[in-house]
């Protein structure tokens, strides 16, 4: 227990003090540098708390799927996925959230916390209607501050390497993954249909 650090003045003894961008890239609002990334990302990573615990979600679409709304408030649509449900009800329980954007190719981040709530605002989903459907419901996050991070972990990841990409077959598969705790789970027949089946319900 010695080697664990159990205090901020502990943890702040072992580093030295942030460099004044590092602190200075803060802002509430989202300006036109942080639009630009915002508009370009496809992807991004959403973090919530509820009562069952901590979440961190995947959500990907076209680039610009994330919409900003004004400066202080953005918008994505809840697409459909496996109906757990589980940042959206740590959402209804906590409104906290944090969004991680990433782009392929940029090795900076953009790292967005604040507020959210769920809207089933017709005129709101009306602007994510893909292939005539519409969410469910779309995600407001009231912004409450963003900055980008330095791209370091992308760096050292080499992330956006193609050189770096692993093989998909040298892994477990969708089916694999759920037979490793269901004994009984009939791995093959779930992954000869699973490709066909999340390009039919993409939308």
């Amino acid at each position: 227990m010695k080697h664990r650090i159990d205090s901020i003045e502990r943890l702040e003894a072992l580093y030295a003090a942030p460099a004044a961008t590092s602190v200075a890239k803060e802002t509430p609002t989202i300006n036109d540098a942080y639009r630009r990334l915002i508009e370009a990302a496809p992807f991004v990573a959403v973090a919530s708390a509820g009562p069952g615990g901590m979440d961190c979600s995947p959500r990907g679409d076209g680039a610009g799927f994330v919409k900003i709304l004004d400066e202080r408030t953005l918008v994505f649509p809840d697409r459909r996925g496996n109906n757990r449900l589980d940042t959206l009800r740590n959402i209804i329980a906590d409104p906290r959230i944090a969004l991680l954007f990433l782009i392929p190719g940029l090795n900076e981040t953009l790292r967005v916390n604040g507020r959210a709530y769920l809207s089933t605002d017709p005129d709101l989903l009306q602007g994510f209607v893909v292939q005539g459907k519409a969410p469910v419901c779309a995600v407001v996050v009231e912004v409450e501050t963003l900055y980008f991070q330095c791209a370091r972990a992308l760096k050292r990841s080499r992330l956006w390497d193609s050189s770096t990409q692993v093989a998909p077959d040298s892994l477990p598969s969708a089916g694999a993954l759920i037979k490793s705790v269901m004994n009984d789970f009939d791995s093959v027949t779930y992954d000869g249909a699973l490709q066909g089946r999340q390009e039919e319900t993409l939308y």
